[in-house]
């Protein structure tokens, strides 16, 4: 999640600030990049237990190392919070601990995956000087939501205690999951729509792909992505697949128009979150929230309430793909090649477009639901998720075959698709390998996830 920046800007008492705020994302394409995220679990090595905050061995301890690489500390109430570069790249922590790398916007997936390979060198460094480990999975496989520390950010303390008044899950999203998600751009208004409607149709296929949490409390949970499953009861406010992207006449305003009807969480002054959480956005414009009568909002405000919203796909002034648990470095790669291929790449996209675009709402829904229990075993029409998967990943591959972006050596983007492949084409997830783990050679003991699947 970004940290907010001190609102600088005039007030906004309507909506058309608003929707030119996400119209300027548009960039011809030749000027389109690439954001990759991701988080990961920080656990200590003799007893795997969660780090805490402050402490010798703690968050806030690795924070302050990190800035050996020239990374600079972002302070909230006397407490490093995050990392920038003036790449807009970002270290930045989720609210028990998770550290995510929020990638600069880059031109191919060599450079970000460059880029993450970098990064996991540098926390591994830092792992090795304090006996911890990193973990990438989609989540926490041992440890129960009271297990699991709160970190010092305002945000945090406001949503969570307003989770679990919407949903059950809440406070497991928040945490205990981690994910990699890409950030892409869009030239116009109809390329938007268009990637907006296939990443929302297809993102249940990238959840069985990367299908990579089954386990909870140190066993089995009866799910392959849990982490996904979660997101089905957080928050009906603010998740799910958004039936309205595939309307006649979608676009950026109507977009605006969902987002002022999700509930706010905050309002950020002068350094300090102010708890406004089920508040309306819209009385905010009017200068009658609650509380803060006769105050109105800026585009930093503007910003921050987009963080707010937890789609499947989500906009800014790009798109978010949202779908996918967190893994090991191979597959961290792999998912902005995934997506790069298919919506970066007309042929691709427009294929995509095809292979989607007679799904009914329901269809899209009952895979979504299905998807986190059975991944590329989910039954659709006449054949599975599975199958759909190895079609997509002929698109995707396609696409960046077109791309032609090459390393130093000569090699395309293609080769980042290779892990996706292997599990399209076994029709086996990364969570059923790691039940087959835990089944036969831990032998029902969940501890050796932390030593084999660690970074």
């Amino acid at each position: 999640m970004p940290t907010p920046n001190s609102p600088t800007q005039e007030e906004i008492t309507e909506k058309a600030p608003l929707v030119e705020y996400l119209e300027s994302g548009c960039k011809p394409p030749e000027n389109w990049r690439i954001g990759t995220e991701h988080e990961k679990f920080a656990y200590r090595l003799e007893d795997l237990k969660p780090l805490e905050y402050e402490g010798p061995r703690g968050i806030r301890e690795i924070l302050e190392r990190m800035t050996r690489f020239g990374w600079q500390p972002v302070i909230e109430n006397g407490n490093p919070i995050a990392l920038t570069k003036e790449d807009y790249s970002s270290i930045s922590l989720e609210p028990a601990g998770q550290l995510e790398l929020s990638g600069a916007p880059l031109e191919t997936i060599h450079q970000t995956c460059k880029e993450v390979g970098e990064h996991l060198n540098q926390v591994k460094a830092i792992a090795s000087e304090l006996d911890i480990g990193f973990v990438g999975l989609g989540y926490q496989p041992k440890w129960s939501i009271d297990d699991m520390p709160w970190m010092p950010k305002g945000r945090y303390k406001i949503m969570a205690d307003y989770m679990p008044k919407k949903g059950s899950m809440g406070l497991h999203m928040m945490k205990s999951t981690c994910t990699v998600q890409v950030n892409l751009d869009f030239c116009s208004e109809q390329s938007m729509t268009q990637m907006f409607r296939i990443g929302l149709a297809l993102q249940p296929i990238a959840t069985a792909l990367w299908a990579n949490s089954p386990f909870k409390d140190g066993k089995p949970s009866g799910y392959l992505s849990y982490r996904s499953h979660i997101w089905t009861d957080t928050d009906p406010d603010r998740c799910g697949t958004l039936p309205f992207v595939f309307e006649d006449g979608f676009g950026f305003e109507r977009y605006v128009d969902y987002i002022l009807d999700v509930p706010m969480y905050f309002v950020y002054r002068d350094g300090k979150y102010i708890d406004v959480a089920g508040q309306s956005f819209r009385n905010f414009l009017k200068g009658k929230l609650s509380g803060l009568e006769g105050v109105y909002p800026t585009l930093s405000d503007w910003e921050n309430h987009l963080t707010t919203a937890f789609p499947e796909v989500r906009m800014k002034r790009y798109l978010e793909m949202r779908g996918a648990d967190g893994g090991p470095w191979g597959r961290l790669c792999a998912l902005p090649a995934f997506w790069v291929g298919l919506l970066y790449d007309t042929q691709s996209r427009d294929a995509a477009w095809d292979l989607v675009k007679d799904w009914s709402t329901e269809e899209r829904e009952a895979m979504r639901r299905e998807v986190p229990r059975l991944a590329l075993m989910t039954p659709f029409r006449n054949g599975s998720v599975g199958d759909i998967a190895l079609d997509v990943m002929e698109l995707a591959h396609d696409g960046l075959r077109r791309r032609a972006r090459l390393d130093g050596v000569g090699l395309d983007e293609t080769h980042f698709l290779n892990p996706l492949f292997r599990i399209a084409e076994s029709g086996l997830t990364p969570a059923e390998d790691l039940l087959t783990a835990y089944e036969r050679r831990w032998k029902g003991d969940i501890d050796p996830v932390f030593r084999e699947y660690a970074y």
